[in-house]
């Protein structure tokens, strides 16, 4: 992970991340635990979260606080929120970044897919906005970051459904960023590229995907979650005071 960057201003804010237990979002974690952020996160993966929280308290000192949560769910998604604010503070970043990306064609996909795969990669984003906002107001301002993806410009195969929501993503951003920029809430899209995960790396990045991606990259070096996680600290940060309704790509040079 790089430390290359501190921002004071992030020590002792409250993070929340949805997806936290591993890849991206469990870089996130890291990264604001180092920055001396209060961490809580949602996954539901337990054992892998359980075993990040080790991780991080042995790194900073201070324990994150991981609530099990299926994000599909948004009651049980609102009430983890608040139960963040009741235990550790209102919430001054949220990252929206839960999601997934299991590939499927278009003439496999039914309606019920189609509605879980909204569920567990666009419709949380929204309810968990709605629930920090009043977290937020009563704090003068915050941070919301939705995760997006460079794969539907890509034009890629195999994932439409995906692609479609991932799409969505920004849009959601740019309204955000509108209704709730009167509160000096700033609301921005985060969009990787491949991002060398243990996920990815073990289900889909063969040497041949690999050369793929290096032709396509300007930057000819793998992106690692840790370079998503440094947008992401800078984005929460004093340093992006004047950055709303923007998208911000990490994906050397691919897109």
């Amino acid at each position: 992970m790089s430390t290359s960057s501190i921002y004071p201003d992030l020590a002792e804010k409250i993070v929340f991340i949805t997806g936290g237990a591993s890849g991206i979002g469990a870089a996130f974690a890291r990264a604001f635990g180092l920055q001396g952020a209060r961490v809580g996160f949602v996954d539901i993966a337990e054992a892998a979260s359980r075993a990040l929280i080790g991780q991080i308290e042995a790194a900073t000192g201070k324990t994150p606080l991981f609530i099990p949560c299926d994000i599909r769910d948004v009651n049980a998604l609102q009430g983890a929120i608040e139960k963040m604010r009741t235990d550790l503070g209102d919430i001054a970043v949220l990252i929206n970044n839960a999601g997934n990306d299991d590939r499927h064609t278009a003439e496999e996909v039914t309606p019920a897919y189609w509605d879980d795969r909204i569920a567990v990669n666009q419709r949380h984003m929204f309810f968990a906005a709605q629930a920090v906002l009043p977290q937020m107001k009563r704090l003068g301002g915050g941070s919301i970051i939705n995760l997006g993806s460079i794969v539907w410009k890509l034009k890629q195969t195999g994932l439409p459904i995906y692609a479609m929501n991932k799409a969505s993503v920004h849009g959601l951003t740019r309204a955000l960023a509108q209704d709730f920029g009167p509160f000096n809430i700033r609301v921005n899209t985060l969009s990787p590229g491949a991002v060398w995960t243990e996920r990815q790396i073990k289900l889909w990045y063969t040497p041949d995907v690999e050369k793929q991606i290096m032709a396509g990259q300007c930057l000819k070096t793998r992106v690692f979650p840790s370079d998503v996680a440094d947008m992401a600290l800078f984005l929460a940060s004093d340093a992006a005071a004047k950055c709303t309704a923007q998208e911000f790509i990490v994906d050397g040079g691919w897109s």
